[in-house]
């Protein structure tokens, strides 16, 4: 015998050992390439029971537990009731397998009195036959008496007017009233008209002014008229017989010059020589009393006569 013999009988061959390595290899390689197959698998299955599911559900819940309803008789096509009055719109809404219901009204500033302004269901829905149509009836017009607003300030006519449903229209003029103030209306106050209308008002801009003219040196007479077609008044005369300028000529006047006046405002004249004043006027006595005179309306309204004598201070103008 010899020795090792059994050692090499029990040990394998180098070759065969591979042989059987590599076989188990072979097999957990194609193990391995068969679990994504048996995953995928399982997946479907698992979507495929859902989706049944699914349907049965819904067959469940549409067939059993919520039926759907019976289909509802006919439906009807809903007619056009606007402009209508209320008998034409009654026998056009029967025509039509329905009825009116629930009235509403309104102020309307074109619609007739009487006619359907509107209506619920709209013209072209359907309805249940027998259903009721609501509607709104027109009223006409507003009408609303003017309120009266002269001697207020414009902004204050524009709020009250148009809070009562007036629109305004604006006309501005000279005028004695202070400026901005409503000095007339068209129409007059309390004039019941159907809303909406516009109310003109006419504006004051103010008295018109003027300049005052320079009427040092000039006669009386040259004075009073040329104040007079500037509107002005004289509505005092003072003389002064102490001056030594030409007599019969002003020397003092109360606006001064150049100085902006309204039309209507009163002047002060101070005159160079009481001896010039016409002889059918009346005079101061010798004590310097005043006196009062009138010449023309238009001219002078009322003159005051005060006569200095010597000695007497000039007052200040």
């Amino acid at each position: 015998m010899r020795l090792g013999s059994s050692i090499g009988r029990r040990r394998p061959a180098r070759g065969g050992g591979r042989k059987r390595r590599s076989t188990k290899r072979k097999r957990r390689a194609s193990s391995r390439g068969r679990r994504p197959a048996g995953v995928l698998g399982r997946v479907l299955r698992g979507a495929v029971l859902l989706g049944v599911m699914f349907v049965l559900g819904y067959v469940a819940a549409t067939r059993v537990v919520f039926p759907v309803p019976a289909p509802p008789p006919d439906l009807l096509g809903v007619p056009d009731l606007t402009g209508l009055d209320l008998q034409a719109a009654a026998a056009r809404a029967a025509g039509a397998g329905l009825e009116l219901g629930a009235v509403d009204s309104m102020y309307h500033p074109s619609a007739a009195t009487g006619s359907i302004l509107g209506q619920t269901p709209l013209p072209g829905q359907l309805a249940l036959p027998g259903a009721a149509i609501e509607f709104a009836i027109s009223l006409g017009p507003e009408h609303r008496a003017v309120p009266d607003v002269i001697g207020q300030h414009e902004r204050r006519a524009r709020v009250l007017l148009g809070a009562n449903g007036f629109t305004v229209a604006v006309d501005s003029l000279e005028d004695a009233e202070p400026a901005g103030e409503v000095v007339a209306m068209e129409p007059e106050a309390g004039t019941a008209v159907a809303l909406p209308f516009e109310v003109r008002l006419a504006i004051s801009l103010g008295p018109p002014v003027v300049e005052m003219p320079i009427l040092l040196g000039l006669s009386e007479e040259e004075a009073f008229l040329l104040l007079d077609s500037l509107g002005l008044f004289v509505t005092e005369i003072e003389m002064d017989a102490l001056t030594s300028l030409e007599p019969g000529v002003v020397i003092e006047q109360d606006p001064a010059a150049a100085s902006t006046v309204e039309v209507g405002s009163e002047v002060r004249l101070v005159i160079g020589d009481r001896a010039l004043l016409p002889a059918d006027l009346p005079r101061p006595d010798t004590a310097g009393n005043a006196g009062t005179i009138t010449m023309g309306a238009n001219m002078i309204r009322v003159i005051s006569l005060q006569v200095r004598s010597a000695g007497s201070e000039r007052p200040s103008t």
